[in-house]
């Protein structure tokens, strides 16, 4: 179920905030229309995933009760690909 989409702030954002079951679900998308410079997956790097993890850590503290169980997706779009990749990373070791 979609909770929200491009949720900003000031260290990154999120492009989808969704649930599976009782687990929140970070998905960040990525679209390259060529390959030229490496593919939309390879462009998550160590940065990005960090910037990622905060922006949650953010959403999640404005969120009341218990911290629920997170994950963070990632989707790959361009010509002939499309992939739904869950768990992509992990946050720990990021903070």
């Amino acid at each position: 179920m979609l909770i929200a989409r491009n949720v900003r702030y000031r260290c990154g954002e999120l492009d989808l905030i969704m649930t599976d079951g009782l687990q929140v679900v970070f998905i960040e998308v990525r679209y390259r229309s060529r390959s030229d410079y490496g593919s939309a997956a390879a462009s998550v790097d160590h940065r990005k995933r960090q910037r990622l993890v905060r922006a949650a850590l953010l959403w999640l503290s404005r969120r009341p009760g218990p911290l629920p169980a997170c994950r963070f997706d990632l989707v790959v779009l361009g010509p002939g690909q499309r992939l739904w990749l869950p768990g992509a990373f992990l946050a720990g070791g990021l903070l």
